[in-house]
């Protein structure tokens, strides 16, 4: 009986420690989730400020975390600088395989994005929240409003402005957000693109 009763405070003792650990473990993993970007190599397009991990197989002084400078380069050893601005991490891999074949043997190259920074749109004018908002899939005006909390009382949700830059030229495009919701207009018309300015009057 004794060794019975032994087990079973053992057993109501070591619970808290399991439940703790447990919780322990997914505070841990809700922290570190943030830092892990879902970026598909076949569609993410490197962009400034982005961070970005280059592994060279089996050659750890050549592998390293690198910042996407404002001008759209990266630095590496040996190769110097590259590109990496609007080019996807496969596309990057490439080039720089390319790059590396002239000082080693069959280079194994990957490409990791650990932190999509330049795809941030603004959005600001009558809704709840205004700000900069960074994205990290593809994402629709009708998507992005709820982010910035909803329209106040006073928005006018049939003249809403995106502003966007395309070949140095900028763009703007005039949005009826009732239309969309109501089916009458493709919400593929709204996909937003990274340095996009939403202005809900």
């Amino acid at each position: 009986m004794i060794s019975v009763s032994i087990i079973g405070l053992s057993i109501i003792f070591m619970l808290p420690l399991v439940i703790y650990a447990q919780q322990g473990k997914e505070a841990l993993a809700k922290k570190q989730a943030p830092s892990e970007v879902v970026a598909d190599s076949s569609q993410y397009v490197i962009g400034p400020e982005d961070i970005i991990y280059i592994n060279v197989w089996k050659e750890e002084a050549l592998s390293r975390t690198v910042p996407v400078r404002m001008d759209g380069k990266i630095s590496l050893p040996l190769i110097d600088e590259i590109k990496a601005a609007d080019l996807t991490p496969l596309q990057l891999k490439e080039a720089l395989v390319k790059k590396f074949k002239k000082f080693i043997d069959n280079p194994n190259i990957s490409v990791i994005v650990m932190e999509a920074n330049s795809c941030k749109v603004y959005v600001s004018g009558q809704v709840r929240t205004p700000g900069v908002y960074r994205l990290r899939s593809e994402t629709s005006l009708l998507q992005i409003i709820p982010m910035a909390g909803g329209f106040t009382e006073w928005a006018k949700e049939k003249k809403i402005l995106i502003i966007r830059k395309e070949n140095g030229k900028e763009k703007r495009i005039k949005v009826n957000y009732r239309k969309i919701v109501d089916g009458k207009e493709p919400i593929s018309n709204t996909i937003l693109k990274p340095g996009d300015t939403i202005i809900v009057p």
